[in-house]
């Protein structure tokens, strides 16, 4: 099974590679994370999914001095945009960051072109057209493949298209955060762009992956955001007690079941899901051809939506950087 990314026929589940160097607690060891992206290629991943972000450069540089030698066996995606200046964090899409950015990137890739390079976020000082523009540069240099924006609502969205084709639009989607659906996911479809799905797996939750958050450790990037609160948390895990039960009902695994729920919602619909452990980086790309009957697909819409879940996926600080659209109200 295979859906069409920036012209290529991919593997519908990619490799978000950010947890192996950056955001959910420790990271493993660069020699842990090597085994995990040779690991990842054996399976059969063939779209590596990376960041100028993460780890501060640790994970492109990882991802150069690991796979350089096999570079022609997967599609690499990476992103500009997210600057770190000491405690603070900002978005710059200037055409001449977006160049220098993109020099790094090839430099720590350890490449010669980029499949597919986003604007990390949406640039709410520099119009998408600039931004944009500068990508469309670097295409004709053959830096980069093609264009992907992250994060962006559906009209900024047709005015970077109207400037140059978009490729594809890298946001959280999973069944509880839903937001690309009032937009988004049709924009896409509409204008021929795929819509890359990241942390498909509700940032583990409906990969059975956490049960209490005052366990995570510190730093993880999960402590801060609403829907693990003390308040909030007990209303969330009840929904994912409920969704577990249908998935052993499915005889499947919690990882599969939620990544076959987003992989139904189009054939336009690519799932980038991270980890850090080997079995999960196999369960996560077994059986991708699997979709859920009908009937199973709106149980699971009925039981968790933006209605039931508790919570905003971001902290008010982190939701004022995002352009997706949001619904007026959240539990």
């Amino acid at each position: 099974m295979t859906r069409i990314l920036a012209g290529r026929q991919l593997s519908p589940v990619g490799l978000g590679c950010m947890n192996l160097s950056h955001a959910y607690g420790q990271p493993p060891t660069p020699e842990q994370g090597a085994r995990m992206l040779h690991a990842a290629l054996d399976l059969g991943y063939n779209h590596i999914d990376t960041a100028r972000l993460y780890g501060a450069g640790k994970n492109e540089a990882l991802i150069g001095a690991t796979l350089k030698g096999r570079r022609n066996e997967f599609f690499l995606a990476s992103k500009m945009g997210i600057i770190i200046d000491g405690e603070k964090r900002r978005t710059d899409c200037h055409p001449d960051t977006i160049r220098r950015e993109v020099e790094t990137s090839l430099k720590l890739l350890q490449t010669d072109h980029i499949d597919l390079y986003y604007l990390h976020r949406r640039d709410f000082v520099v119009p998408i057209e600039d931004s944009v523009g500068a990508l469309a540069d670097l295409v004709q240099q053959g830096k980069i493949g093609a264009i992907g924006v992250s994060e962006t609502g559906a009209e900024a969205i047709r005015r970077g298209h109207a400037v140059h084709p978009i490729a594809a639009v890298q946001t959280e989607y999973s069944l509880w955060t839903r937001n690309v659906e009032i937009a988004v996911l049709q924009t896409c479809h509409e204008l021929g762009i795929a819509l890359v799905a990241f942390s498909p797996l509700a940032r583990g939750v409906l990969a059975n992956g956490l049960r209490d958050p005052a366990a995570l450790a510190p730093g993880d990037i999960r402590i801060p955001m609403p829907r693990f609160s003390v308040e909030n948390w007990p209303k969330n895990l009840a929904l994912v007690d409920a969704f577990n039960t249908i998935a052993a009902e499915q005889g499947v695994t919690p990882a599969r079941l939620s990544l076959a729920w987003v992989l139904s919602r189009g054939e336009h619909v690519h799932a980038i899901p991270g980890t850090t452990c080997l079995a999960h980086l196999s369960e996560n790309v077994a059986r991708v051809d699997w979709t859920p009957e009908r009937k199973v697909l709106d149980r699971l819409n009925a039981l968790i939506n933006q209605q039931t879940v508790a919570g905003h996926r971001y902290a008010e600080p982190m939701r004022k950087t995002i352009d997706t659209e949001d619904f007026e109200t959240v539990t």
